[in-house]
């Protein structure tokens, strides 16, 4: 079944190549093109295209289909092109000429679009949950080993002191502004495209405000035009957010297998978390964080893979837009099963205490010789200097203790006023007005 479909038969092959995956992404919007047929017909009989009568029965049979969705239990039949087709087809079955009615006034276009927007801003939910989640643990394994000393590097080379807490926290930070980055993201998708139609409107008097206000949507997207220009663009800048957030854990795993390397043995992880060789017996090797990495590398190029999809469009609908739903859904699933596995394993993490004491790492404290004279009145050059000169024939002394007190510091993590950051970047979405809104539309 086509909705589009007149007496003409399509070529079995230009279907199969035009389909595409299309059927396999569509289940991924079976549940928010139910709440966007919901808000519709309601709006249609508001302006006196249903009935009342027709919209009740229209309810009722969409809110059974939404309960098998979320049973799972809802498939799309053969031969029925997608999600939308399927169920006005449903609907048609079991209500005749009123599951006919609820395309009026909408355009298969905007049908997509309303769903993928409800789409990602679940999806932006679930990952703010799932970040925060990594968030609180990194925070607490921060405070936990803040005492701990761990070589600082800077072009791979030894530094100075740093700690595992503060390792551990700076992530904790950077996960405050991915999530800052994904309020812009979610900003963009919380406008409520449905009415624009085919991307010029109707002449139907739809109320578009009032199915914003039923999708529980933030704004609309006024033009008509510019809302069907929003596709693409909505997936692009959402998937900047999800790259900024892969980028994270790409460089937390990339530590982590550095630093598991026998050669630092700075941490380590149970035996049940870790894999082995078939010819090795002694190995433990990092696969879940190689996986990470590897993954994340491919989330970070997301977004150049979606801008390519769409560079040289003009305005209006294209199917080039069909293919961005096979990019984007399933790297929302990949991150956070990324941001869960890197979860498990932090959860797991063993430390290496005392690092420092080991005499390999005595140019670490060079910097803290140099600020000591400071202190006692020396100018900086001249500390550096005589440092220096002491570190190249060999006599250089130093205490392997550290008193760092500044804002970030070893001595002065600031883990509260992090936590306070990404708590009011968190409070920011307002999450429970579009919850508000899809329950009372269910109900």
């Amino acid at each position: 079944m086509k909705l589009w479909q007149k007496n003409t038969n399509v070529s079995e092959a230009v279907e199969a190549f035009t389909v595409g995956r299309d059927q396999e992404m569509d289940m991924y919007l079976a549940p928010y093109d139910v709440l966007g047929s919901l808000a519709h017909i309601k709006m249609l009989e508001s302006i006196g295209l249903l009935t009342t009568v027709e919209w009740k029965v229209l309810s009722d049979e969409l809110k059974s289909i939404y309960r098998e969705i979320e049973a799972g239990h809802f498939t799309l039949e053969e031969g029925v092109e997608d999600i939308h087709s399927q169920v006005e087809l449903l609907l048609t079955k079991k209500l005749g000429e009123a599951g006919k009615k609820i395309h009026s006034g909408r355009s298969r276009n905007d049908q997509v679009l309303v769903d993928i927007k409800l789409f990602l801003r679940s999806a932006v939910e679930q990952l703010v949950h799932n970040i925060n989640n990594l968030f609180q643990l990194l925070q607490q394994k921060s405070e936990e080993f803040k005492n701990d000393l761990l070589p600082g590097y800077t072009h791979l080379q030894l530094a100075m002191p740093s700690s595992f807490g503060l390792w551990l926290g700076a992530y904790a930070e950077g996960l405050v502004d991915d999530v800052i980055t994904l309020q812009s993201a979610y900003k963009v998708i919380n406008k409520n495209p449905l009415g624009s139609a085919a991307g010029y409107g109707s002449s139907f008097p739809l109320n578009r405000t009032y199915t914003t206000k039923l999708l529980g949507f933030e704004d609309l997207n006024y033009n008509v035009v510019y809302a069907q220009m929003s596709r693409g663009k909505s997936e692009r800048i959402v998937a900047q957010g999800l790259s900024n957030i892969a980028a994270t854990l790409n460089k937390l795993s990339m530590d982590c297998c550095l630093y598991m390397n026998q050669n630092f043995s700075f941490i380590s992880f149970p035996d049940n978390l870790t894999t082995g060789s078939s010819i090795m017996p002694h190995k433990k090797n990092p696969d879940v964080f190689e996986l990470i990495r590897a993954k994340c590398n491919q989330l970070q190029a997301l977004p150049n893979d979606i801008i390519l999809l769409t560079t040289n469009l003009p305005s209006g609908y294209h199917r080039d837009f069909q293919l961005l739903k096979e990019y984007l859904f399933p790297a929302c699933i990949t991150l956070n099963s990324c941001i869960d596995m890197m979860h498990l394993m932090i959860t797991n993490i063993k430390i290496k205490h005392d690092l420092l004491s080991n005499e390999q790492y005595k140019y670490l404290f060079s910097v803290e010789e140099v600020n000591k004279l400071v202190l006692q009145g020396l100018p900086f050059r001249d500390a550096y200097k005589k440092v220096g000169l002491e570190i190249e024939e060999g006599n250089f002394q130093y205490s392997a203790s550290v008193n760092h007190t500044h804002e970030g510091s070893i001595g002065n993590l600031c883990t509260q006023q992090i936590g306070e950051a990404m708590q009011r970047a968190i409070d920011e979405f307002e999450f429970e007005k579009f919850h508000v809104a899809i329950e009372s539309l269910l109900r």
